[in-house]
């Protein structure tokens, strides 16, 4: 356990940052690996493996609803000095993940099909993209336990054994993805099924690493199969915090699929080129998110310690650090856009395409990241129903503009990103309303006295004591 309520905030935020920015640009890597193999297959295999990929915001948003709830109040008991608190909320989410990724493997396999179907009309791209997810399925799985175990070390103020882990799985990935997809020194090409097999493989070895480290060494929370029993108050308060940040992501998934579903009428190109910009899109946002996501673990301990002013601090220094990143890398895909999607398709409408993408998308970089630094600080005062508020706002002011759009004669499909751009500047100025709000009810002011009563009262009981005096 790491004390987090003592030192330098902008210290602590990059200590805790650099080991997780260091595991997302490895992360980074595969994705350029994996886009860098299917892209060889063809546009149909780039699209169908932007589609299935696409599958993953929804085990996300699943995810999200343990990582942020399981971080949020193992912090809080951290910072309260209560062990046996953080030990309950440990094992309860361990249960429910392990429960929950079970059902989602049954669901995955049931469902793939319709849901590729619902976004294509592209007969091969749905091909190719049910391959891609009848080997991906188990690595979506398996992301409910590794989530869980890496929230409760986040919560706890440790992030290095986790980066090293998740770097290993990743590297993992990399060197299995060409044996795997172009039969590298096997003589055996799966194919696109290749790169779905390799992840799964990677996050098995991933969830065995984090089970061991467990075992051997973390003592401040540990498995305990005695607490592996239906804790009602305990289920209820990680859902009210992790419900709305699932939810978050759900609209994610909503939003990526209801431009797949908007697009379909350009054709495979269309969906592979957005999937492929997207993608780096993604890709490029890993360092800023690394910071927005060490703010929550450090917001949420000095929220449990009742050390208001630094929780205040968090939010300032990893606002800074975040949008000074994404400010550059908008300078990054303004200048050299072409550079980031060459090598990856020999399709030139498909890199066009992503071309496009990339250079008008990245004017919402800015917002986006104020966007995830409110949304980490949402996590850590234990109240996320606001940032769902924030990205329903952004899927509303989206959707209707897009629907509308693509009813037009001269539908293009660079509408929809400028379109993007406006509704992520309209959600980034309500998710700072929202956090301004959120802190004037939930941390009382700097003039509180030690007795805990407003300045203004204390006076007034001074005044009246000197007056009966």
């Amino acid at each position: 356990m790491k004390d987090l309520t003592q030192g330098s905030i902008p210290k602590h935020l990059i200590n805790m940052a650099l080991p997780m920015m260091i595991g997302m640009l490895v992360q980074t890597l595969y994705f350029i690996v994996d886009l860098y193999f299917v892209g060889k297959l063809g546009a149909a295999a780039l699209a169908g493996l932007s589609l299935a990929g696409n599958a993953m915001f929804l085990i996300f948003a699943l995810t999200q609803i343990l990582n942020v709830s399981t971080a949020a109040l193992i912090s809080h008991a951290v910072g309260a000095k209560d062990q046996t608190d953080a030990n309950l909320t440990f094992n309860q989410s361990m249960m429910i993940s392990t429960v929950t990724g079970v059902i989602v493997c049954v669901i995955g396999y049931l469902g793939a099909e319709a849901y590729l179907n619902l976004i294509s009309q592209d007969a091969e791209t749905v091909i190719m993209g049910l391959a891609y997810l009848h080997w991906f399925i188990p690595c979506m799985a398996l992301q409910f336990v590794m989530v869980s175990i890496s929230a409760a070390l986040r919560g706890t103020g440790i992030v290095k054994p986790t980066m090293v882990i998740q770097t290993l799985s990743i590297l993992l990935n990399i060197m299995l993805s060409p044996i795997l997809i172009a039969g590298w020194g096997s003589g055996y090409a799966m194919g696109i099924a290749g790169a779905g097999f390799a992840s799964s493989l990677s996050v098995v070895f991933a969830v065995v690493l984090l089970c061991y480290y467990f075992k051997t060494s973390e003592k401040y929370v540990s498995v305990d199969f005695s607490l592996w029993y239906v804790d009602v108050p305990r289920i209820k308060k990680l859902l009210a915090i992790g419900l709305p940040a699932g939810g978050e992501f759900l609209l994610m998934f909503i939003y990526m699929a209801s431009i797949y579903w908007l697009i379909q009428p350009f054709g495979a190109d269309a969906q592979a080129g957005f999937g492929l910009g997207s993608r780096i899109m993604q890709s490029l946002f890993l360092p800023a998110m690394a910071i927005a996501f060490a703010a929550p673990a450090i917001a949420g301990q000095n929220f449990g310690a009742k050390n208001y002013q630094r929780v205040r601090e968090t939010f300032t220094w990893s606002a800074i650090m975040t949008c000074s990143l994404m400010a550059i890398l908008t300078l990054v895909c303004l200048s050299q856009a072409e550079l980031m999607v060459q090598g990856f398709s020999d399709d030139k409408e498909v890199i066009l395409i992503s071309m496009m993408f990339l250079q008008l998308i990245c004017w919402n970089f800015v917002p986006s990241g104020l966007v995830f630094t409110c949304s980490g600080m949402f996590q850590s005062l234990g109240n996320t129903m606001p940032a769902l508020i924030s990205t329903a706002t952004r899927l509303t002011t989206f959707i209707l503009p897009a629907l509308w759009l693509s009813q037009q004669s001269d539908f293009q499909i660079e509408q929809l990103w400028y379109v993007s751009v406006i509704t992520v500047c309209i959600q980034a100025s309500v998710s700072f309303y929202l956090l301004k709000r959120e802190f004037k009810k939930r941390l009382p002011s700097d003039d509180l006295t030690k007795n805990g009563l407003p300045k203004d009262t204390t006076d007034d009981l001074e005044k009246s004591k000197f007056s009966a005096s």
